[in-house]
């Protein structure tokens, strides 16, 4: 099979996100400091968090779905001009906690169609010899923007506050912006024809791979986002625990965020490809096996060294998101064009749903498990519960039953 061409295309593509990402992670970044500033209870911080994750969610339902209808280049690049310009507003406005809350959930209502609708961009791009590769370049880009936000924010904090990251981040992403439009200035904007019009139910009835992709991603997110959630303060624990200060704690925290995002991006670029040469089933069952593995296993090692324990935690989030580009590649493969945007809303709201109940349920059962208003030791069985998730996605891969087609590519 032939290998994925990185072409100019793909590379303003993958500059373009990383920019509009830029602002994704700055509420993370100063939380510490915003705590105090906008005079926050740990409840109404977590209330921002959550309503950026709920506007997301939203945002990537409704632009899969509107891209069957106007076509995914021109979704792509709404959403980039309504990103840029809500990431100069939050950037610029918000000053408290009721402005944060109001404009950080409108700022993430405009970045779902910086995803679905460019997963369809690829698929009509890149044939099914190279699309593994470069949906992982796709992918990528997402991490190395979400790292790419953590290491400016941190920088710009250090010179001038929170005030500062919050108007450097707003900028970036219309920086993004320009390289989306030339980018894409060529691009046709593809309405695929419907030869029938059938309900998303009817669709998923007939076709058992998709619901097979759908629910292996569903178990994905998970356990994806399960665990980054809560690795960063699984870590922090363990330094706490070991007698190191909070300043080390919290820093080390940061830095481990940034680190684990960057191999993700390693990771989506790596399985993508072998996707490629060695199938997608083969690869999606050994990647969410090793994966839930790990997550059966990383929370019963807090007595090992720190640095060994660290090792492990790449490798294990390389494994926790390595199968997301195979995911995203099978299922453009598996559904008709015209219908595919309908099925990666669906798919988003099924695995963004359950992404959002896993760090809930992780934290309950840590809970359970632990003393109250102690810093918690046991942590293996709160891994375990994102395990089962793991274990789930492996089953789904194991029944998915691949199509070997060949399709065209466009561009």
């Amino acid at each position: 099979m032939a290998a994925a061409r990185i072409d100019s295309w793909l590379i303003l593509v993958f500059i373009s996100r990383i920019a509009l990402y830029a602002n994704f992670m700055v509420y993370a970044a100063c939380l510490p400091i915003l705590l105090n500033k906008w005079d926050m209870s740990a409840t109404q911080a977590g209330s921002i968090s959550s309503a950026f994750m709920f506007g997301y969610a939203a945002s990537l339902f409704v632009s899969a779905w509107l891209s069957d209808y106007f076509g995914a280049k021109r979704l792509f690049l709404i959403s980039a001009v309504l990103s840029a310009s809500s990431a100069l507003i939050f950037g610029f406005f918000a000053h408290s906690y009721l402005s944060g809350l109001i404009l950080y959930a409108i700022a993430a209502t405009t970045q779902g169609g910086l995803y679905t609708p460019a997963i369809m961009l690829f698929s009509e791009r890149y044939d099914t010899s190279r699309r593994g590769a470069a949906i992982g370049y796709l992918i990528a880009s997402t991490s190395v923007g979400y790292a790419f936000s953590l290491v400016v924010s941190g920088l710009c904090l250090a010179w001038g506050g929170y005030r500062a990251a919050f108007i450097v981040t707003g900028c970036l992403p219309s920086v993004g912006l320009i390289f989306s439009w030339y980018a894409l200035r060529k691009t046709p904007n593809h309405i695929h024809p419907r030869i029938e019009r059938l309900r998303v139910t009817t669709i998923l009835q007939r076709n058992g791979n998709a619901r097979l992709l759908i629910a292996g991603y569903t178990f994905h997110c998970w356990e994806l986002l399960g665990m980054w959630s809560w690795t960063p303060a699984f870590f922090a624990a363990i330094i706490a625990i070991s007698g190191n200060n909070f300043g080390e704690t919290a820093q080390f925290g940061a830095y481990l965020v940034a680190s684990m995002h960057l191999i993700g991006a390693l990771a989506s670029v790596s399985m993508g490809r072998l996707a490629d040469q060695l199938g997608r089933r083969v690869v999606l069952i050994q990647v969410a096996a090793i994966g839930a593995c790990l997550s059966l296993m990383i929370g019963w090692l807090t007595t090992w060294p720190i640095t060994l324990l660290v090792f492990i935690g790449f490798v294990y989030y390389f494994f926790a998101i390595g199968d997301s580009p195979v995911l995203s590649t099978a299922l453009t493969e598996v559904v008709e064009p015209s219908h595919l945007g309908s099925i990666l809303a669906v798919r988003s709201l099924f695995g963004f749903g359950a992404g959002g109940i896993a760090p809930i349920i992780f934290g309950a059962t840590l809970d359970l498990t632990n003393p109250p208003d102690t810093t918690p030791e046991t942590w293996g069985w709160a891994f375990t519960v994102l395990g089962i998730g793991g274990l789930t996605a492996t089953l789904c891969a194991i029944f998915y039953r691949e199509r070997l087609k060949v399709s065209k590519a466009t561009g």
